[in-house]
């Protein structure tokens, strides 16, 4: 087995020697593809070998594999090659064998990628000659252990002390080989933000660290966070309860005491007899308040999310590459977030490139939306201007290689979504989105009969739609912390996708600013 370009090796490219009518079989996809971890030297990176069955469908046709390893979101694929010898001929009994790859070193720990394995040689007419799935590399601190992962780092022991005004935050320091010398804490509550630097003298026999809060309020809860001050580093979050002072004073005399409990009482008996004698009227009144009171513990019912799905919802991304791109990588970005947060399997043409070499971009853009679940339109000046025909739109514009399918694929969901309206049918499957820098005149006419989101703001509602599941009940409301608008950041491929959004951004309002100018240049001419 040794590495080679990602091209498949075509029947009569492999076995061009021999009798063509040999390329007339098929060859089943590959059976039980696993991935096993193994050791990596470098702690930055992790390696994995991939294991395999061939399928007893054609083996006796077999020649070989052709194994790949392809970042998910990214570009960059890494292939093995394993040929058998020419005079092998493989029965139904070899297909309980296993079969490994050499390790596939250097990914990138904590990402996803997608591995094919592909039965060689390629049929002429077939479509199911490989087996693909995605998995996920090791974190560090799974990988090497906390101790040894700066950015996994946290510390893991914080201890409050107040002494009347006076409060004292206790932690562990990182390991000494760390050379982290500077920490930070930061405190939320009523309203205002607190920052406390912390710089270490010394890293000289000291596991722990104390400091001083100041200028809390009396009075206020207080939800803080520490960690060292590295880019990226993991955060303890603990709450502090700032007590007020408890001044000395003189106790009342025995007589005040007596005549005020008097008093209390006196008046909650008071109290007491309205409120039973209202209620016994409004119950004369009403007789079905009973029944209500006792329905109204059953409102208060947890969101229960349906876990007991076979498989997750399938999503086809449709999108343009008019705007750029970094537009495309801010939807590649998005694909990869809904995939990981949202419990849903994603299609994208750029992790696919396999299929619509084999299908051709407009036969897998059908077959996509006749097996998904949801087919989600990502719209953008590009996309409205291509599709749209009483738009006027600039020719100077690349024309990419999704280009010439994007207004058809569009105008067909269109039709889709119109057929349903008419029919009274259910539209849910399409749905329309924007991202931030854009605007909502961007989704196309047909399109706006569809539900139509804003990204990152309505992540939760694109994930209720998705899964089916209701962000709000009568005593209840739904929240994951990982897909709201304030903190869908905490996570990588989150903040992965605010950075592509926020360049997807610049890059439209300098490329909309330069169009600008050029149109004066050449009314002033």
């Amino acid at each position: 087995m040794y590495p080679t370009g990602c091209i498949p090796w075509p029947c009569l490219e492999l076995l061009g020697d021999e009798d063509p009518s040999i390329c007339e079989h098929y060859v089943q996809a590959p059976d039980d593809v696993k991935v096993e971890f193994v050791h990596e030297s470098n702690p930055k990176s992790d390696s994995v070998i991939v294991s395999w069955k061939p399928s007893h469908y054609g083996i006796a046709f077999l020649r070989g594999f052709q194994v790949s390893v392809q970042a998910l979101g990214g570009t960059a694929v890494a292939c093995q090659l394993l040929l058998f010898s020419r005079n092998v001929s493989l029965s139904a009994t070899h297909a309980q064998m296993f079969y490994k790859s050499d390790p596939f070193p250097g990914l990138s720990l904590g990402s996803q990628y997608a591995v094919t394995v592909m039965a060689l040689p390629v049929p002429e007419q077939w479509d199911k000659f490989y087996q693909s799935f995605y998995f996920k590399t090791r974190s560090c601190a799974e990988k090497n252990g906390l101790e040894q992962c700066k950015q996994d780092w946290y510390p893991q022991q914080v201890e409050v002390k107040q002494d009347g005004s006076v409060i004292i935050v206790t932690f562990n320091l990182a390991p000494p080989t760390m050379g982290i010398r500077r920490y930070f804490c930061l405190c939320r509550g009523d309203g205002e933000v607190k920052y406390t630097d912390i710089i270490l003298d010394s890293l000289e026999n000291k596991t722990h660290h104390s400091f001083q809060l100041n200028g809390l309020h009396k009075g206020t809860n207080y939800t803080c966070e520490i960690a060292a001050k590295e880019v990226d580093a993991v955060r303890k979050r603990f709450k502090i309860s700032v007590q007020k002072e408890i001044l000395p004073s003189t106790p009342p005399s025995s007589a005040v005491v007596l005549a005020v409990c008097l008093a209390v009482v006196a008046v909650f008996g008071v109290l007491l007899a309205a409120l039973m004698c209202w209620y016994k009227k409004k119950l004369d009144a009403n007789p079905e308040i009973d029944k209500l009171n006792e329905e109204k513990d059953t409102l208060k019912e947890p969101v229960v999310l349906p876990l007991n799905r076979p498989t997750p919802p399938r999503l086809l991304i449709c999108y343009s590459r008019y705007d750029g791109e970094a537009h495309v990588k801010a939807v590649m970005q998005l694909g990869a977030f809904i995939q990981q947060h949202m419990a849903t399997q994603v299609c994208l043409d750029l992790w696919d490139y396999l299929s619509i070499a084999e299908e051709g971009i407009m036969a897998w853009y059908c077959r996509q939306i006749r097996e998904s679940d949801f087919v989600l339109v990502i719209c953008s000046p590009g996309l409205r201007q291509r599709y749209d025909p009483e738009v006027t739109y600039d020719d100077s514009v690349d024309l990419m290689s999704n280009a010439c399918s994007c207004s058809a694929v569009v105008q067909l969901i269109g039709e889709e979504v119109g057929r349903a309206k008419a029919r009274g049918e259910d539209m849910s499957k399409y749905m329309a989105a924007v991202f931030k820098y854009c605007k909502e005149t961007d989704i196309p006419t047909e399109l706006r009969l569809a539900s139509h989101y804003t990204l990152p703001r309505d992540l939760p509602l694109l994930f209720s739609h998705l899964q089916g599941v209701a962000l709000h009940r009568p005593g209840s409301y739904l929240k994951i912390n990982n897909i709201t608008e304030e903190g869908y950041t905490g996570v990588p491929t989150g903040a992965a996708l605010q950075l592509a959004i926020q360049e997807a951004g610049s890059a439209l309002n300098g490329k909309q600013q330069q169009m600008e100018e050029q149109k004066y240049d050449r009314v002033d001419a």
